[in-house]
């Protein structure tokens, strides 16, 4: 079962409206992306809790829907 990039990009939006967000297909099979994500909700924190932040967004779908996801993340500047 895979994830669309635009639900995936969906639910992140939905947890941090005002991030700027990339959504990249990395196998081109909708289960393994890498999502780059700047939002002011990062700022102060570090990167395992930004990480949290996403993971949490994702409303347990990480492992199940979606089988990879690359992080990058950090505060918008």
């Amino acid at each position: 079962m895979a994830m669309a990039a635009t639900e995936l990009e969906a639910l992140l939006r939905e947890a941090l409206p005002d991030a700027e967000i990339q959504i990249q297909d990395l196998a081109g099979d909708g289960d393994h992306y890498k999502a780059t994500i700047r939002s002011a909700a990062f700022a102060g924190k570090s990167r395992v809790a930004q990480h949290q932040m996403v993971y949490a967004a994702l409303k347990g779908r990480m492992g199940g829907e979606l089988h990879a996801l690359a992080l990058d993340t950090a505060p918008k500047t």
